[in-house]
């Protein structure tokens, strides 16, 4: 009954974006043809230095916090340095981010900036208070620079709207920087913010982190605060949704989610020492072959498989290859899961709803009929992710719910305490605009780990054939992110880490 299921959902999701992907590729507008166009190289040496170094050079006044976007703050900062008579260290107790530039996803509330998650009908919706991360952050002397862009909604990988646009990928303009975090991921690629904030609910840090190269971190649920964003946690999302840190430097990573964390940040036992040696390593080359997404490339296999080969031969352990059936079902599990009902029993509001807050909920054939004359104010990919809600069963498969049970259960086992896993971030590197219209169930690869509510660090590679960043997801049991950021830094130390988009 299981494998019907399956074969029927396969069918029904081919014809509905076999449809939308006719109707795109005759009816949208030809955009500026970009490709292999990427950004100059950095020039400004402060560029290439990471958060932690960056505030250690203020505080000792070696660079002056100038930033025309944050005048205000920097000037505050300046006079803090001044009055401190404390010294250093105390400056570094009380503000770890002192004068550090920081940019956030626009789906968080930063008082006084936009809040609108890309919707045309929010146009003009300004944030009145601060989410608690930004909160945070901005207590411990990072500066706000400004918000960054995201897919309509924050439900989609590529990071376009009708309201402020499509985002560029800065190592190739044709490419997308990913979502819903993109905005995040191309100006920390591009070096044009230290340090950012995302939200990751089926992939949104990570996806962003690995097309552009950069490092990020979806925390174990439940730990930092997900209040104050937009859209809010509905349904059963809140245990699915985690914001985190992304960065172009691994050492940033963990005094971010210290800070982020708040009062709860000793859940995470950040302070705790990591031996690598003494862990154990497991690897997972994809995910068995689920018919609607593409096979892992060979490039992007064969950097997993190199990864391996120097966690053997540094380390002197053993990297045991092992494989889940369930994740063939990666998809249909984060589905049914992210439309599962709250403990009263109320369903997570309709994404048809959402877009036509304040009004009513759209219609989406009328909304595909609009967007067909040029007249609607949603993107393509929020118009087919309203026509596939319109499929949900109203009761969740119990060979799902099995399949989701079992796996969780292996996987809780397999990890323990001291367990890592090294998995594909997505099938290819980032693939050009409007593309994942086509080959919409990529996204899967990222979008299992949230609803196993595991944490996980996405980790640079290098560069691959085409000079588009490689990398993978290093995944560890519930509460043991301290794990997967030590190996953030031991990576970063053996493959170089972040690069200059623009260098030769």
């Amino acid at each position: 009954m299981g494998a019907l299921l399956e074969k029927a959902q396969v069918w029904l999701f081919k014809a509905v974006f076999g449809v939308l992907f006719t109707l795109f590729r005759l009816l949208s507008p030809r955009r500026p043809v970009m490709s292999g166009k990427k950004l100059p190289p950095i020039s400004n040496p402060l560029l290439f230095v990471s958060a932690t170094q960056l505030a250690k050079k203020i505080r000792r006044k070696e660079v002056c916090t100038r930033f025309d976007a944050a005048l205000q703050e920097a000037t505050q900062v300046d006079k803090l340095i001044e009055e401190e008579t404390g010294g250093e260290e105390v400056l570094e107790d009380r503000l770890p981010l002192l004068g550090v530039p920081l940019s956030v996803k626009e789906s968080f509330a930063f008082q006084g900036m936009p809040y609108t998650s890309g919707v045309v009908s929010r146009r003009g919706v300004v944030a009145t208070v601060d989410a608690p991360v930004v909160a945070l952050l901005k207590r411990a002397g990072a500066i706000p620079i400004g918000v960054t862009n995201t897919s309509e909604l924050c439900m989609w990988f590529e990071s376009h709207n009708h309201l402020h646009g499509i985002t560029n990928n800065p190592y190739d303009l044709e490419r997308i920087p990913g979502g819903s975090s993109g905005g995040e991921g191309s100006i920390l690629g591009a070096a044009g913010s230290v340090i950012g904030v995302g939200s990751d609910i089926g992939g949104s840090i990570r996806m962003p982190c690995f097309f552009n190269g950069i490092f990020g971190h979806k925390p174990t649920p439940g730990v930092v605060s997900w209040e104050n964003q937009y859209p809010p946690c509905t349904g059963r999302h809140e245990e699915y949704i985690s914001n985190g840190p992304m960065c172009r430097y691994a050492e940033d990573l963990l005094p971010m989610l210290e800070i982020m964390a708040g009062p709860k940040a000793h859940m995470f036992s950040l302070d705790r020492k990591v031996d690598l040696k003494k862990l154990r390593f497991f690897t997972i080359p994809h995910d068995g072959g689920f018919p609607l997404s593409y096979p892992v490339s060979k490039e992007l296999m064969d950097i997993q498989r190199k990864v391996v080969e120097r966690l053997e031969a540094d380390l002197g352990v053993q990297v045991q290859e092992v494989c889940f059936p369930e994740l063939r079902y990666s998809f249909q599990i984060w589905n049914t899961y992210m439309g599962l009902p709250d403990k009263e029993g109320k369903p997570p509001q309709a994404f048809a709803e959402l877009m036509g807050e304040p009004g009513r909920p759209v219609w989406p054939m009328w909304e595909l009929l609009k967007w067909m004359m040029g007249k609607s104010e949603h993107t393509m990919a929020a118009i087919g992710l309203s026509l596939l809600e319109m499929t949900h069963v109203s009761k969740p498969s119990p060979f799902i719910i099995q399949q989701k049970e079992k796996l969780q259960k292996e996987v809780d086992k397999l990890l323990g305490t001291d367990g890592v896993l090294l998995y594909p971030s997505h099938p290819r590197v980032a693939p050009k605009h409007h593309h994942p219209l086509f080959r919409p169930f990529d996204f899967t690869y990222t979008a299992i780990i949230n609803i196993l509510g595991l944490p996980v660090t996405q980790c640079p590679l290098g560069l691959g054939e085409e000079g588009l960043p490689l990398g993978l997801q290093v995944v560890a049991g519930k509460l043991q992110d301290h794990l997967t950021l030590e190996m953030a830094l031991y990576l970063e130390k053996t493959f170089g880490g972040w690069r200059d988009p623009g260098a030769n």
